[in-house]
């Protein structure tokens, strides 16, 4: 055991892996992934991986993989610049109302949640204005280089600007420490995200078949930097992920809205946060240039803001970053899965899924049993883990969830 507050996982074959997991449990399925990544010959100094660590597709999500001259795309993933946003408010629990219910009703009437998306005659101005403020030309021109990225249904992107999705994206209406109530919410680029993603991924694939590179993972194929289809990649992947900044920036919007309706004395506060967890950016790590892809991990640079929410019924977190190099300046997303989808149906009785989200205005159905708290890492223990890479700034705790 290092006195360091993380652990060394000694490669097989290439560059070592620095793990934030002390006090949280890391199933074999993910080490041996993350085995697999640190084995690819472009890996600069080690892998990072956080404390929320867990099986994904290709890459382990919590993990952070620096590159020199390639980019896996599957590692960025399908839901492109997915991540978090926090705004405080003035609000306090002595003004809201007895019963939540109302307003978690409004907030799903106000944002698709699920698969919807809005109709061409009901889309917001926020949502319209988003659109016409460089995302669609910088998409147009994505997609008339590479056609297959197109909406089968011919269904413009601009129409799910503003709508949260499903999975594990959520709104929530969060009392912090000082009782001062927080809006946050947890979403990405949606379909178009998908698409990019999807398409680029098969693209890396067909890339290794061509040069006959053999992989440990199919999901690993990566594209190489100075080839066209690397270059695309790019300029596809930052549009998406302004596409997920805007999505998170209109959603926002349109819930103040509903709270400036329904508070006479409102405002904001003096934090708000907007931060991506599943996407790729060029930095300088160890003197180097490089790209820093995290899967389900958030940029903590020293003095940075970031969040890190718990799950249903759990605590979240307002986080300042430290800055931490061996983590390539980066912390968790979340608590991290510690059971499956399918695991957690099985094992999860809607009745543990009450009594774990008592107290929170939410669905408490079978639909949300995947998303219950146990499915999840203990919170308290992942922020344990990672007290070296950032510092509590907020402890927040839910009292409306509204899941897709």
């Amino acid at each position: 055991m290092s006195d360091r507050n993380y652990e060394v996982l000694a490669p097989k074959d290439g560059t070592p892996v620095k793990m934030w997991t002390r006090g949280v449990p890391v199933d074999e399925s993910a080490m041996r992934q993350l085995q697999n990544v640190a084995g690819l010959p472009f890996i600069h100094k080690h892998l990072a991986a956080m404390p929320d660590v867990h099986y994904g597709k290709g890459a382990t999500v919590g993990s952070v993989i620096p590159t020199k001259g390639a980019i896996i795309p599957a590692a960025v993933g399908v839901d492109i610049g997915c991540g978090m946003m926090a705004v405080q408010t003035s609000l306090t629990s002595h003004q809201l109302p007895d019963s939540l219910a109302g307003l978690r009703s409004a907030i799903e009437e106000k944002v698709p949640v699920g698969r919807a998306f809005f109709a061409a005659d009901t889309l917001p101005k926020e949502s319209d204005k988003a659109w016409y403020r460089g995302l669609k030309a910088g998409y147009e021109a994505i997609e008339a280089k590479h056609p297959k990225i197109a909406d089968r249904k011919g269904r413009s992107a601009a129409l799910q600007i503003g709508s949260l999705g499903g999975g594990n994206h959520f709104i929530e209406l969060c009392l912090d420490q000082a009782d001062r109530v927080w809006v946050m919410l947890h979403s990405g680029s949606r379909g178009v995200g998908n698409r990019i993603g999807t398409y680029f991924i098969s693209q890396a694939r067909q890339e290794m078949e061509r040069m006959f590179i053999h992989l440990p993972d199919k999901d690993l194929a990566y594209l190489a930097e100075g080839a066209s289809l690397f270059d695309d990649y790019v300029e596809a992947v930052v549009w998406a992920q302004d596409y997920a900044r805007a999505n998170r920036e209109v959603m926002m919007a349109r819930i103040l809205d509903i709270l400036a309706q329904a508070f006479t004395d409102f405002a904001l506060g003096e934090l708000a946060v907007n931060c991506h967890h599943n996407y790729v950016a060029r930095e300088e790590h160890f003197g180097a240039e490089v790209w820093v892809t995290r899967k389900g991990a958030v940029r903590a640079g020293a003095g940075e803001l970031g969040i890190i929410p718990g799950s249903m019924g759990a605590k979240s977190f307002i986080v300042r970053g430290k800055g931490n190099p061996e983590s390539f300046h980066s912390c968790s997303h979340g608590a991290g899965r510690v059971m499956s989808r399918g695991e957690a149906k099985r094992r999860i009785s809607l009745q543990d899924h009450i009594a774990a989200t008592e107290g929170v205005e939410c669905r408490k159905d079978d639909g949300v049993i995947d998303e219950s708290p146990a499915a999840y890492k203990p919170i308290d223990a992942v922020m344990a883990a990672q007290a070296d890479l950032v510092e509590i700034v907020h402890t927040l705790r839910q009292v409306v969830c509204v899941k897709g």
